[in-house]
This record gives C-alpha cells, structure tokens and sequence, in this order.
C-alpha cells in the first residue's frame, strides 16, 4: 500500500496515525482517516480505533470501527481477515460498539485473534459517527463492512490481507449477509470467501411480525421506526398519534443495548405503552414501511460465496422458523448452506454459541475444503 505522506503523533490515548492524500483521494471509500491504538486491549492483542470513509446512499460519509490484530511479529504472508458485523446496540451516535467496554465481552470474532486473525469490526455509519444510523438497511451497513476491511489493510502493524469472510449477529447477521451480496460489485480489490449468519434477520417483513415476545418487539420497532422515518423520510404518523411518535423518539434517542444490563424504569414504562399501541399495527403492511421492509430483506440470489447459518430454536427476537425457511430457500437455488441449531440461552447468545463450529468453518474456507452443505438436513 502505497502513502503520500504519513506521521506518527503521540497522544495521551496512545499512538495516533493520520494520513494524508491528495484531495482527489481524501474521500475515497475505505480510506483510512486515523487509527488510535488502544492502550488497554486484552493480552495477546494489539487494537486500533479507526475513523474512515464509506459510502452512503450516493455521499461519502466518515464512519468509525474497531480493529483487533494479534500482538506478534508481522507474518511474511498477509494476516487473514474476519469483519465481524455487530448485533443491534442502539440507533443514536452514542452507541457505537467500538466506545463500549462490551465490546471485548461479547464480540465473539475476537476468539478467532490468537489463530492470527485480523478483526475488522464496523461501527456501521451513525454509530460514532454523524447522520443517522440505517438501522437493518442493508447496502450502507454492508458497505460501512467492506470498507472497514479496505481501511484495516492501511494499517501497518494488522498487517490485514484482501481475503475475508464475514461474520455477524442478529443485526449483523443481516448486514453480513447484504455483505455477501454487495462483496463482489463493491468491493472487486477485495476476497470474501464465506459469509457467516448468526439469528439474522432475513425477511424483514416477517421478521418484524413474528419475534414471539412482544415487548422485545416494540423495543426493535421503535429502532426501526425511529431510523427509517429519518432516513428514507418515511412519516411515522402513519404507526401513530403524538403520543406513540413521542415515544419511539424518545426510546430511540435515549437507549443503547448494553449486555446485562436492567433497562431503565422509565424505558420499561415506555416500551409497555407503545407495545399496546401498536398492537394492531404491522409495518409489513403499512406504507411506505412494507416497501423498506421488502427492499432491505436479504437476497441469497445474490451470494455466491458459501454461507454458515445459525439459529437457536428458542430464540424470542428472530423467529426460528423464518431463518429456517430463508435458508431453505437458498438451498432451493443451488447456494451451500452450513446449517447450525443453537444449543444455548437464546438470541442474545447467539454468536458466542456457536462460535467453535463458525471458526472451524471460517478457517475451512480459508484453507479451501470443499464447504460443507446441509441442504436437505434441516
């Protein structure tokens, strides 16, 4: 990789890079802006706080991330790379995985680090970073990922190679999938050579009616809502009165989805509300909610890369039964599927769960076995 320029600065955060290019290839998508070291990574681990470009719906945007390397001598062959695509932490700035001390808890691509893994680890745009954040809008998160890895790979000491997979959970697990189906016309420079789906959202029309608790559900509504109604503009008068529209602002504003932790009274109360008001309404079915809904599902049509697929059968949030017949249907269409059932405590697990069986079957698609297919199994 090629620089212009480059020069180290010394922060009381740690060792901060900054490169500068020509203007032509300031904003260039996966141009790496700054990489702040972190000084309190786990042991055996070198990390980055990266600020880089990517784009969205026709901008360029500066979006933020994590980037997680073994802390060992560079290899004399480039590193192998996991972007890893988080679950749903919230919609506004302050939720960015990357600020959040979880993120060391509960991203379970790191496990895959000590194998000589890099992990290139997304914020997704809005999340540390400005505008709002598309929540499980399918091409800007999956481009936030590619990008992401094009920005690892400026990065001396990750020593990061252009052949990936993806791997993500519930809300990632969506935005890995649309990773799959962007990979190729998006991001030719780079490799991707499995796409790894831990309780993803696939059709989000019947995702958003089927989770079986219903509180959990409102919760997710008023993320989707709240995002979409600014993003593609869409009124939420159409879900409500002022009184629900205050509510999933104010639920969408103020929450981020910290692991373990007892939400607030006042969110609890707010959440009991709205899940009575909108009791009768499906965004399936109303407009213009249907129409994001159905363009923002996933297209296995458009993956060509062999895909690992798990579901915990008592999972609340994404209906078993809709991952299954997703995954069915990519079956139906030639594609090779990797079928996991989840032994463990439901959704929020997910990843953690089955991560021994994905990083076997991340390192197979790095060595080139054939890719296991369980079509016809499940």
């Amino acid at each position: 990789m090629r620089w212009v320029h480059m020069r180290w600065m010394v922060s009381t955060a740690g060792i901060l890079l900054i490169l500068a290019s020509p203007p032509a290839l300031a904003q260039r998508a996966g141009k790496l802006i700054s990489a702040q070291q972190v000084a309190d990574a786990p042991a055996g681990m070198q990390a980055w706080r990266i600020r880089y470009w990517t784009s969205n719906a026709g901008y360029k945007q500066q979006v933020t991330g994590m980037v997680v390397a073994p802390r060992e001598a560079i290899p004399p062959q480039p590193r192998r790379v996991i972007a890893w695509a988080h679950g749903s932490s919230g919609v506004a700035t302050k939720c960015a995985p990357s600020l959040m001390p979880a993120f060391w808890t509960h991203t379970a691509a790191l496990a895959a680090v000590s194998k000589g893994y890099v992990i290139a680890a997304p914020d997704y745009p809005g999340l540390g970073s400005e505008r709002v954040h598309p929540y499980l809008v399918g091409p800007p998160t999956a481009r936030s990922a590619l990008d992401a890895v094009r920005a690892a790979r400026q990065i001396p000491g990750a020593a990061a190679g252009k052949r990936f997979v993806v791997w993500g959970e519930s809300q990632g697990g969506h935005a890995a999938l649309w990773t799959g189906q962007l990979a190729q016309g998006y991001a030719p420079d780079l490799e991707l050579v499995g796409a790894a789906a831990a309780a993803p959202p696939t059709d989000l029309v019947a995702n958003l009616r089927t989770g079986s608790d219903p509180t959990i559900r409102a919760f997710l509504t008023a993320f989707t809502a709240y995002s979409w109604s600014r993003y593609f503009g869409a009124p939420l008068s159409t879900l409500g009165g002022r009184q629900t529209q205050g509510i999933i602002t104010r639920l969408a504003q103020n929450n981020c989805i910290t692991p373990g932790a007892k939400p607030r009274l006042g969110t609890i109360i707010g959440v009991g509300v709205l899940r009575h008001n909108l009791r009768n309404v499906d965004l399936g079915r109303v407009k213009p909610w249907a129409g994001y809904a159905r363009s923002n599902s996933v297209n296995a049509a458009q993956i060509r890369v062999p895909m690992l697929v798990a579901q915990n059968p008592k999972d609340v949030i994404i209906a078993p039964a809709v991952t299954r017949q997703f995954a069915r249907a990519a079956c139906k269409l030639g594609r090779r599927i990797r079928w996991i059932d989840i032994e463990g405590k439901g959704h929020e697990t997910s990843a953690l769960d089955s991560a021994a069986i994905t990083l076997d079957w991340i390192d197979n698609r790095f060595a080139g076995v054939p890719a296991r297919n369980d079509c016809g199994k499940f």
